[in-house]
């Protein structure tokens, strides 16, 4: 479980192929290695990972096929940049919302509205996930906990402020640039619940 609070900004190494339909990705990010064991989950771009390794401050992961179809993992390269967040402990803060790193879905950016100190962010909104996303309600975006501020039948806005346009990887994305999406898992288990009820 996550946040949705970027811990920092890490480095791609590599993904490299690991045979069939999977990959093995390496990340340089020394703060989310500093307490990292075999075993632990590191959310990358919204996506929940298991650390096979930590060597110097570099982690690796398997990446299953199925991984690398539902989220935007395989555009990956070297030198590029990553959303880093350790998965949260008990008694931690919680500064966004639940997060699982579980992807429902990738989306592009379609529009950039810049302001004197923030930015309206628009995405594409893949019709399976409309249902999910209200205004004044949770999202997750490549990994970042953040509030939809308007929402139509086929896109989304949020705000980026300072913070997060210089801490996270959304600063730097243009138009057409592909994102990782998790909507509030809340509002898939009470749909769940209700379908449910005779």
């Amino acid at each position: 479980m996550f946040t949705g609070i970027v811990e920092e900004l890490g480095e791609v190494v590599h993904l490299t192929d690991a045979g069939g339909d999977s990959a093995v990705l390496a990340v340089r990010g020394p703060l989310v290695t500093s307490d990292a064991a075999h075993g632990d989950s590191i959310s990358v771009n919204g996506v929940c990972l298991t650390v096979i390794d930590n060597v110097d401050g570099v982690f690796t992961a398997d990446v299953m096929g199925e991984t690398l179809r539902r989220s935007s993992l395989g555009v990956l390269r070297p030198g590029g940049q990553v959303n880093l967040e350790r998965a949260a402990t008990v008694g931690s803060r919680l500064g966004g919302h639940l997060v699982q790193g579980h992807v429902d879905g990738v989306a592009q950016i379609v529009a950039r509205e810049p302001a004197d100190q923030w930015e309206v962010l628009r995405f594409s909104l893949p019709p399976e996930l409309s249902r999910y996303v209200v205004e004044k309600g949770s999202i997750t975006v490549d990994g970042v906990s953040l509030t939809v501020m308007a929402v139509t039948a086929d896109t989304f806005e949020v705000g980026l402020i300072p913070t997060t346009l210089k801490l996270t990887v959304l600063g730097g994305k243009t138009v057409g640039d592909p994102v990782n999406l998790e909507v509030d898992v809340i509002a898939k288990y009470v749909e769940k619940m209700l379908g449910d009820r005779s």
